[in-house]
């Protein structure tokens, strides 16, 4: 009896603390004028939001959609490949490790119901260990890790 008291108490505690997060909607990426990318944007945006979950899950709800109504605050990342450039795998075994990695330029900004909060212009290139694995996840890992370094250091709440 003691026993599922506790396990109440602590599911109670976990649904009112989530229900206080600020929630993070990760709006499908777009592409600048003239740039091919060779993934679906839809699977990256789906990698991102489960990404960004594991990175930033302790202080935001992640999601893929914005919620009728959210208890605490609610921001907004969009994002723009402005650029990308496919690996070249020659080039990284005759030059070196760092060398010849898959590269994506992307502009990003995080926004409230009011005002832009942040603006970033990076240069994301995939994990080296990762290169040629065929999938957005190639990618998606290090994006969300500069996403989510950005929106700490902006220390959102």
């Amino acid at each position: 009896m003691l026993r599922v008291l506790v396990i109440a108490l602590l599911l109670a505690q976990t649904v009112a603390s989530a229900q206080g997060k600020p929630t993070l909607v990760v709006q499908p990426f777009k592409l600048s004028q003239g740039v091919t990318l060779p993934y679906d944007l839809a699977l990256l945006q789906t990698q991102l939001v489960a990404e960004l979950k594991v990175m930033l899950g302790k202080q935001f709800e992640v999601v893929a959609a914005a919620p009728a109504s959210a208890a605490g605050s609610v921001y907004m990342l969009d994002g723009e490949v402005t650029e990308w450039r496919p690996g070249n795998a020659a080039k990284r075994f005759l030059v070196g490790m760092g060398s010849g990695r898959e590269a994506m330029d992307l502009t990003f900004q995080v926004s409230d119901a009011k005002d832009r909060l942040f603006e970033r212009k990076e240069t994301i290139r995939t994990n080296f260990y990762s290169q040629g694995a065929g999938s957005t996840g190639t990618l998606a890992h290090p994006i969300a890790q500069k996403i989510s370094d950005r929106i700490e250091e902006a220390r959102l709440k």
